[in-house]
Order: structure tokens, then C-alpha cells, then sequence
């Protein structure tokens, strides 16, 4: 399914934010555009009962475990150092 309205998705973008509408970290229109999306296309559909029952099998066998307690100390830094900010100013 592709999209044509200002309010229709294409599948490429639904199947992009499935995550962010299964942990609920989407705003509510786009909630509701992803959603009527997916009951007018299967294929999106299935996609999303997939990754629906890979984060529950996630959470159910991995919600209990913590990483090592200095592996996000370790993290950090490494982001930090790797991290390069830049600024851009966009001339028109």
C-alpha cells in the first residue's frame, strides 16, 4: 500500500515506526495514522503481530537480567568519546 493523502503512510514508514507505536513513544496522530494504516494493509498488520511477539518474548526471558555493573560507566564513556558535535548553519 502506498501513500497518496497528506494523511495515508506508505509501508516502508509504518513498518520504520512499528517499535516506536509498540512502546508507545509515538504521538497520538501518528499513533492513529500507523494504526488505521495497519487495519486497512496485512501486510503491515503481520509485520506488527510479529515484532508484537518478539518484544513480549523479550520481556518475558530477558526482562529480569541486568548488564554488569560497570558496562554502562564503560558505554558512556565510549559514546562520549566517539560523540563528535558539529554545528551547521543552513544559509538560504
Amino acid at each position: 500500500m502506498t501513500g497518496e493523502g497528506p494523511d495515508e503512510l506508505d509501508c516502508s514508514a509504518v513498518i520504520a515506526d512499528v517499535w516506536l507505536f509498540l512502546d508507545d513513544e509515538c504521538d497520538q496522530a501518528t499513533r492513529e495514522r500507523l494504526q488505521r494504516h495497519m487495519e486497512t494493509c496485512p501486510s503491515c498488520l503481520a509485520t506488527y503481530g510479529i515484532e508484537e511477539k518478539l518484544k513480549y518474548l523479550l520481556e518475558r526471558k530477558c526482562g529480569g537480567e541486568h548488564a554488569p555493573a560497570g558496562l554502562r560507566e564503560r558505554v558512556s564513556v565510549e559514546i562520549r568519546r566517539r560523540t563528535v558535535i558539529t554545528t551547521e548553519t543552513w544559509e538560504q
